[in-house]
């Protein structure tokens, strides 16, 4: 069952203790620096490791002092995750030096052909909100950053960002493997799609898998500028194996900028009723029901800031301008599709799957999809995605194919079970 809060406070450990850790271990970090005096052996590396624990441990709590903001309501999902709730003008965004002091701006207007519902039935259903809550007008859900997740990352300083790699679209060496639609050859201001919600295995901790819109400009080298938004399955970065809704964006190929949901200034979320990084449910049955979810991402010809709708009804927020370069101006591809990391621990190819875990001949039911694939021109209507292409880098282990119907329009059925007789 999830309850709810109204307690004004940080979900943090203040300074001062940080004051009362440091008088208590740097006696015991003097005394380990010693010789001992049985063995004649120094304990430089006992202190050297001590050092280093502490240090980590300093880093952790300045981290989360930085991303959980003071709330004025907490509310504990059923699933473990707890949201707070955080006056508008203080979520992490606000924290970049271009924004601070600034408040959240109004939605514009949505593209041609696009209808903003006035009902919530047909939202996005997340876990933290099965019954009923939400967070106060004025403020914003976040999931709160743990302990846990801090020390589940590879890198305290990288903690919600991906690793920095080479990105290449023709490329079939990396350990990031596709199955993705695209087109690319002209200007987009942005792109929609309707994506089916599974709960894929995740072989390893350290893998994910996910489905997700990119919306890319610049070159496939340090230049790239994308912004995403999705679903996704990421035991290192959540702790547990749900289907999440996610974003990320990044302005260098995702070395040193950008950064998943909230973990960094970026993302200016305005909707109250959305926590980005929380659990989706309910999601797709194998020969069974089919969730999906509407994502809609469109540039606002007015201020030049890129704009996230889930649904029929629910502004999510908008990533502004000036954190982009190539995208401060337009996209030049627009990709859709999903993506896993193979790291190949046993030796082998991971068993994580993507989509369904089943292979896009099996279609409707069985199979993950793409649906109604549109990209926003230059005049801010949508239109249909036409002259896709389709890739799958390693189809003997998951593999994409596509199509056009009335119903549907452009789609695409993709995914499979990574590992197989097929893809040793």
């Amino acid at each position: 069952m999830a309850s709810s809060s109204s307690i004004l406070s940080p979900p943090i450990i203040l300074p001062f203790v940080f004051f009362l850790i440091s008088l208590s271990i740097e006696p015991v970090l003097s005394t380990l620096s010693s010789t001992d005096s049985t063995t004649g052996t120094s304990t430089n590396s006992t202190t050297l490791n001590a050092r280093e624990e502490f240090l980590k441990y300093k880093r952790i709590r300045a981290k989360l002092n930085k991303l959980n903001k003071l709330s004025v309501k907490t509310i504990q999902s059923e699933d473990g995750d707890v949201i707070d709730c955080v006056p508008s003008h203080l979520q992490p965004a606000f924290d970049h030096p271009l924004l601070k002091g600034q408040k959240p701006l109004d939605p514009p207007e949505l593209p041609k052909g696009c209808n903003l519902s006035s009902s919530l039935d047909d939202i996005l259903v997340q876990k933290w909100r099965t019954n009923g809550e939400s967070c106060p007008d004025g403020t914003v859900p976040i999931r709160r950053t743990t302990e846990k997740d801090l020390l589940r990352a590879s890198s305290v300083r990288r903690f919600g960002m991906k690793p920095p790699r080479r990105v290449r679209r023709d490329s079939t060496s990396s350990s990031h493997e596709h199955a993705v639609g695209y087109i690319n050859g002209d200007q987009y201001y942005g792109a929609q799609a309707s994506i089916n919600v599974w709960s894929p295995q995740v072989n390893d901790p350290s893998e994910f898998s996910l489905s997700q819109m990119w919306v890319i400009s610049g070159s496939f080298g340090n230049d790239l500028n994308t912004i995403e938004a999705g679903w996704q399955v990421s035991p290192e970065l959540y702790g547990d194996n749900s289907p999440r809704f996610f974003t990320y964006w990044t302005t260098d190929a995702y070395q040193e900028t950008g950064c998943y949901n909230h973990y960094c200034s970026g993302f200016v979320q305005t909707n109250n009723k959305i926590a980005i990084g929380a659990a989706i449910s309910p999601t797709s049955f194998y020969s069974g029901r089919q969730f999906d979810i509407s994502i809609l991402i469109w540039k606002d010809p007015q201020h030049g800031h890129w704009w996230l709708k889930l649904g029929s009804g629910a502004v999510v927020g908008y990533w502004p301008s000036f954190l982009f370069t190539h995208l401060a101006q337009h996209a030049n591809m627009v990709q859709f599709g999903g993506e896993i990391v193979n790291t190949q621990q046993s030796g082998f190819h991971t068993a994580t799957q993507m989509g369904s875990g089943h292979f896009a001949g099996e279609q409707y039911g069985k199979s993950a999809y793409f649906r109604n694939l549109q990209i926003v021109d230059w005049d801010n209507g949508l239109i249909p995605a036409s002259n896709l292409k389709l890739l799958a880098d390693h189809p003997n282990c998951y593999d994409i194919r596509g199509g056009v119907n009335r119903a549907w329009g452009n789609y695409f059925y993709y995914g499979g079970p990574g590992r197989n007789v097929r893809c040793p």
